[in-house]
């Protein structure tokens, strides 16, 4: 049996995550997904909106996920160590980060950088969200 391990923060959904997922699927038998808990979020990023519970709850509704558990650290080093994946599945906006050194050294599987999808970032929608959020257009249609 093949174990693929992926991670998400799992704040906002959207088709890059998807992609990649499916893409981490196919590679294996079992796809085991960490979802990063505020903790780990907020040593790269800020607090996610959504609770850690729900975002894990929604991870774990993903048909191609078979696992989701919690990742206590931005590094996925941990949970891989402890799981022992075959196949570790990283995204290639993390190149440069330092954990990535130490995962190479460490984890025996394969590591596959999967692309970066720009258009389809979080911070993006949530940035969206923000800047065209109109409070009495939102009223308006509620009232109609």
């Amino acid at each position: 049996m093949i174990i693929v391990y992926a991670y998400v923060c799992g704040d906002i959904i959207h088709e890059g995550h998807l992609l990649q997922l499916k893409n981490a699927k196919a590679l294996g038998d079992k796809l085991i997904v960490g979802v990063l808990t505020d903790k780990a979020v907020m040593e790269k990023k800020v607090k996610p909106i959504l609770p850690f519970t729900e975002r894990l709850r929604l991870v774990q509704s993903i048909k191609y996920v078979d696992c989701a558990v919690p990742q206590d650290d931005y590094s996925p080093l941990n949970n891989i160590l402890a799981l022992q994946p075959d196949i570790h599945m990283e995204s290639a906006s993390h190149i440069g980060n330092e954990y990535l050194e130490e995962l190479k050294q460490k984890f025996k599987g394969r590591i596959i950088m999967t692309p970066y999808y720009p258009e389809q970032s979080s911070t993006k929608i949530k940035e969206t969200i923000i800047n065209n959020w109109k409070p009495n257009s939102i009223q308006k249609k509620q009232e109609g």
